[in-house]
């Protein structure tokens, strides 16, 4: 395996990862020290319920997670712009939105990934949680937010 191809997978793992801690904070109002520290003991590169979880790249899951979580108000505003008439934040899938924030995330603050890669990789995480249906609409939210955000 590339060194690419594992920084790839551990970058996969930790979005799918930052994704979970997002909606467990969301839920349960987790301190962000406390989460941080949950992931990193409990959950990142553990066996869970037979599932090994690959091993995360841990810096960077702690950057989507403190990222979306210091910048929720931006993030919230870019996504609310986008999304069709008659819909908010509020009427979505508590599970979409994280989705929808990480990648909105990466999209305004991590320059140095290319918009196709961060797209496609959240749209993988949606499937991982939905249907085509809704990963299609991940697809064309962050799509917009993306030629928004890096015009």
């Amino acid at each position: 395996m590339s060194k690419g191809h594992t920084r790839s997978i551990g970058r996969s793992a930790a979005r799918l990862a930052a994704v979970q801690a997002l909606y467990q904070r969301d839920m349960e109002g987790t301190s962000l020290p406390k989460l941080l520290d949950e992931f990193h003991q409990h959950r990142l590169g553990r066996e869970i319920e037979g599932d090994t979880y690959a091993d995360a790249e841990v810096p960077f899951f702690d950057d989507v997670v403190r990222g979306v979580d210091a910048r929720r108000e931006e993030i919230d505003l870019r996504l609310s712009e986008k999304l069709a008439e008659g819909w908010n934040l509020k009427r979505l899938d508590k599970t979409m939105l994280q989705v929808l924030r990480c990648g909105t995330y990466e999209l305004i603050a991590r320059a140095d990934i290319p918009t196709g890669a961060i797209i496609n990789e959240y749209v993988d995480v949606a499937k991982a949680f939905f249907d085509d249906r809704e990963a299609k609409f991940a697809n064309g939210v962050l799509d917009a937010v993306g030629k928004a955000a890096r015009s």
